[in-house]
């Protein structure tokens, strides 16, 4: 019987996808330790912020209540965006049994696919101090003045950018205390933790898990041990850049609206069977207060 390209696309597909999934396994997500992932079952997601309340006023004796309404602040609006890329084997590959040669392909689509995702979301922080990229607040995501609703700013940058070291990220630190929200209340965010490219690895193991404090020669405790564990992003691409991730929530976003699988189709005129996988998903950030960030010095 003629090998047909039905039948060939029928033979080679349980194996290929068998080996494209291992890959996609074995090449791990470096973003999902950074954005919340979501499911998505819309076109585009929307966001809207809406302040809290001020402080109560004094209420004198016998006096009515004041009553106070919610600001509604920005709105976000994330429009999902589909990737795609394929591979063909020709009836000849399958006729001469080259094997290795076509087992290698998944494997090829199937870290493209996650390079995609990962620059893609990594690009979210690489763009950070750029003000061609800003948010719904008009303002990158990391600015100094960041307008809150009921007036004043909010600053989740350093004042003078600085590299990575004790006294940048105590004063980051210090800064992220001083959260407040639309309205002016404190909040109480913490550090969650520190984002920083492999350049930065070896400053970020000194400073967060020396028992002494590695800037110091007075044999002084290192007071910022433990305070937060750091995490390595490949695909950050400024190498002094650094973040501080808070617990604020509504941050760093990531939506699939579909995730990557691969397909087949055939082509009746070549003989050739077509691999392909597709994707789509969408991230960008919400709250500029989960992310503080210096650019470095």
């Amino acid at each position: 019987m003629a090998t047909n390209t039905g039948n060939m696309g029928e033979l080679l597909e349980p194996g290929l996808a068998l080996i494209y999934g291992d890959s996609y396994k074995q090449l791990g997500e470096e973003y999902i330790k950074m954005f919340t992932v979501k499911e998505s079952k819309k076109a585009t997601e929307h966001t809207l912020s809406l302040t809290g309340f001020g402080l109560m006023p004094t209420k004198s004796q016998g006096s009515g209540v004041t009553y106070d309404d919610p600001i509604q602040g920005y709105k976000q609006s994330l429009t999902h965006v589909a990737y795609g890329l394929g591979f063909i084997v020709t009836l000849e590959m399958y006729e001469d049994d080259l094997y290795n040669k076509i087992n290698a392909l998944p494997t090829a689509l199937a870290r493209s696919g996650v390079h995609t995702v990962e620059i893609t979301a990594a690009n979210i922080l690489n763009r950070a101090f750029n003000s061609t990229y800003t948010g719904a607040d008009a303002k990158e995501m990391c600015a100094t003045d960041h307008p809150l609703l009921d007036g004043g700013t909010l600053s989740n940058e350093l004042t003078t950018s600085a590299d990575l070291s004790m006294t940048s990220m105590e004063q980051a630190l210090i800064d992220i205390s001083n959260f407040t929200d639309d309205r002016g209340l404190q909040i109480p965010a913490k550090p969650r933790q520190l984002i920083v490219p492999p350049e930065l690895e070896w400053t970020a193991q000194q400073l967060l898990k020396s028992e002494k404090d590695p800037e110091s020669a007075n044999n002084a405790i290192n007071p910022a041990k433990g305070i937060m564990p750091y995490t390595v992003n490949h695909f950050l691409t400024d190498t002094d850049a650094w973040f501080i991730q808070t617990d604020i929530p509504n941050g760093l976003v990531f939506y699939w609206r579909r995730r990557p699988a691969l397909t087949k189709d055939n082509d009746m005129d070549s003989d050739n069977a077509k691999f392909k996988s597709t994707m789509r998903f969408i991230c960008g950030w919400d709250d500029p207060r989960q992310i503080f960030g210096s650019p470095g010095a």
